[in-house]
Formats: structure tokens, sequence, C-alpha cells
């Protein structure tokens, strides 16, 4: 592994999909929603974010009706 590629590793997983999947939303409509670009919101679904703001975590799970325990996970 590369320096670069454990600098990406946060120990943090990003259930979008799942969730997305689970509410028959596509990352398109859930981009509509919340004001965020769907390059944005790929990047968290992708756990490639190195973080996030308080107000676009609070308007994703708003909009997913979900808890932030539910979008994001340890993955260590």
């Amino acid at each position: 592994m590369t320096s670069a590629e454990e600098d990406e590793l946060t120990g943090i997983h990003c259930r979008l999909d799942e969730l997305l999947a689970e509410r028959n939303m596509t990352l398109t409509r859930l981009s509509e929603i919340v004001g965020v670009s769907v390059v944005n919101l790929s990047i968290l679904k992708n756990d490639r974010a190195r973080a996030i703001r308080y107000s676009t975590l609070s308007a994703i799970c708003r909009a997913l009706d979900c808890e932030v325990g539910e979008l994001l996970v340890r993955a260590d």
C-alpha cells in the first residue's frame, strides 16, 4: 500500500449506496434534494471524502430519514 493510499484510509465507511438502494433513490435525486453536487456525493459514497460539513451531513440524513450512525460506520 502506498502512502497516498494510507492517507485516504479514515476507518470510516459511508453506507450511502445501501441507504439509497433501500429508499429507491438515485444519487442524482439526493443531489437535487440536498443541494450537493453528484461529484461530491460520489466522493463520499466511495469512501474517498476526507471531511464532511455538519450541515451537509445533516441534510443528507434528513433527506434519507436516517441517523448519522446509519450513514457513517466504523470500518476498522
